[in-house]
């Protein structure tokens, strides 16, 4: 069963994610099940180029990551992957669907858990959580979400009250409602303590064994290592190097 709810786990030490024998580093080739092509994409910002024609490849079921300093275009890149923002030019396919032209279906099986997440403070965890499942035709179950993230306990807690670990929880789990095939996670683990880090690793090694695509952005390297098959280095708008963390 897709997204089943399993009692969370105490954060432990992940080891670096090794891609399959033969394909460390290596691009996608026309025959690869490639569930994400991005060519030559660019946005300006009138004389400012936030992304500077660049063009990657995700596999389906990968973990990918996107690492880079404030201001890389990490995350105007996935705005417009995510339909959030119209690109000035290039091309993005998604899940076989043109992301421009056909956004609204993509954003169908999509999960999209924001840089700056706009969650009302004076909801509950329940209420956020139905908020959000009402969005879509597909739907994870409610007790499932809670018991996954673990906030069952929380489920009547106003949001405001949340610890910032429980709300960086919540929300993944409003990203997770529609149980996508896609999930994009923007900086999911800035501001959290290290133990907290780790535990939201494993929730995202849980994702990949389900067989989702993950697309993480990141300051950490060791993030990157930990979670990552391949990953984009980008700077000023481009991409700098892409290859699995071993080789890079």
């Amino acid at each position: 069963m897709p997204f089943a709810a399993e009692t969370p786990r105490p954060a432990t030490q992940v080891a670096p994610r090794t891609p399959p024998a033969g394909e460390a580093g290596a691009p996608a080739s026309p025959r690869a099940d490639v569930v994400l092509a991005v060519e030559a994409l660019t946005k300006r910002y009138g004389s400012l180029v936030a992304v500077d024609g660049i063009s990657f490849e995700v596999r389906r079921g990968e973990t990918f990551g996107i690492l880079g300093p404030n201001g890389a275009g990490k995350t105007t890149t996935l705005e417009m992957i995510e339909g959030l923002r119209k690109p000035d030019a290039g091309r993005i396919t998604l899940l076989s669907l043109d992301a421009v032209r056909r956004r609204r279906a993509v954003q169908d099986r999509i999960g999209v858990q924001l840089q700056s997440q706009a969650l009302w403070p004076e909801l509950t965890v329940e209420e956020t959580l139905k908020t959000f499942r009402a969005l879509f035709k597909k739907r994870v179950s409610l007790e499932t979400l809670l018991e996954r993230f673990a906030l069952t306990e929380k489920r009547r807690s106003l949001v405001c009250d949340l610890s910032g670990g429980q709300k960086q929880r919540l929300s993944v789990a409003t990203a997770l409602v529609n149980d996508p095939e896609v999930v994009f996670l923007d900086e999911p683990t800035t501001g959290l303590d290290p133990q907290a880090r780790r535990s939201f690793w494993d929730l995202i090694h849980d994702m990949s064994r389900e067989g989702k695509t993950v697309i993480v952005t990141t300051h950490y390297m060791e993030e990157a290592e930990a979670l990552c098959e391949r990953v984009a280095i980008m700077d000023r708008g481009r991409i700098m190097a892409m290859d699995s963390p071993r080789e890079l």
